[in-house]
């Protein structure tokens, strides 16, 4: 068998094509697994926020409920005007809230 200048240039071409799409599928697989990678991520710090905002919702109704029971000491001690104004304010945020309104 005679090996030429041609007959080698072709089998480089073939190898190069053969790489070039090897390559090709290797980066798409590489790419389709960052992104499966990243969707486990994105779904783990969702859940992680969703644990963290209730409770901080749960937070701030206790320190509601705590600055009310404040406000409505100092009323019992005396204080109107602004305590009162407070008392009412936060008195009917909290219903508002427990019935879904805004």
């Amino acid at each position: 068998m005679y090996v030429d200048g041609q007959t080698i240039v072709k089998i480089a071409g073939i190898i190069a094509a053969v790489s070039a799409i090897i390559t090709l599928f290797w980066k798409m697989f590489t790419w389709i697994q960052r992104q499966k990678d990243q969707d486990k991520e994105i779904a783990s710090l969702k859940e992680t926020q969703k644990k963290d905002r209730a409770e901080i919702l749960e937070e701030q109704t206790l320190i509601t409920f705590g600055l009310l029971a404040c406000l409505k000491g100092l009323a019992e001690q005396g204080c109107n005007g602004p305590v009162t104004d407070a008392i009412n304010r936060i008195e009917k945020h909290i219903n508002k809230r427990a019935h879904d309104q805004d």
